[in-house]
């Protein structure tokens, strides 16, 4: 019995430091064999960066002349909520009028800013229907007649308008 005891406490004390644990996640560009630093303004080409790096992970939205390679390395411990790390971004930016590299920055996690959502609703216009009116409404919606005459009246068919 003895032995049972001390075996549970010892599996109880063994999830609980492993509970503890944090599980890390490594996320977007996956430095292999060349880094997104080492490309360089006025030298390299969109065909070699695509062939230096791959595919960016993601293209400016409105102007195609910018690539992005993001990094980043996340971590959660138990149950509270994941946090990051470690945040690389890569910005590439090409001539607008040929496939060249204009620029290229860097960015991390110290360069991101928080930005503080409002939450609130914006106002529609328009009349607002009380309770009263939203029942009386459903209950009209639903109708005396079968479907099929509802639609003859409406349409303007036998027995019609």
């Amino acid at each position: 019995m003895r032995t049972l005891t001390i075996g549970l406490l010892a599996s109880v004390g063994l999830m609980a430091v492993t509970a503890c644990t944090p599980v890390n996640s490594y996320e977007g560009f996956q430095v292999v064999d060349n880094s997104p630093l080492e490309i360089k303004a006025g030298v390299d080409t969109r065909s070699t960066v695509q062939a230096k790096l791959g595919s960016p992970t993601q293209v400016a939205t409105f102007d195609h002349n910018e690539w992005f390679y993001i990094t980043q390395v996340s971590s959660q411990t138990g149950f509270y909520l994941p946090r990051v790390d470690k945040r690389d971004v890569t910005a590439i930016t090409f001539a607008k009028d040929g496939d060249r590299v204009v620029q290229v920055r860097n960015y991390t996690l110290k360069d991101g800013r928080v930005i503080a959502y409002n939450d609130h609703e914006t106002p529609t216009r328009g009349r607002e229907m009380t309770v009263l009116e939203q029942l009386l409404g459903s209950v009209s919606s639903i109708g005396a007649l079968p479907p099929n005459q509802v639609n003859s009246n409406t349409h303007g068919g036998p027995g019609g308008p």
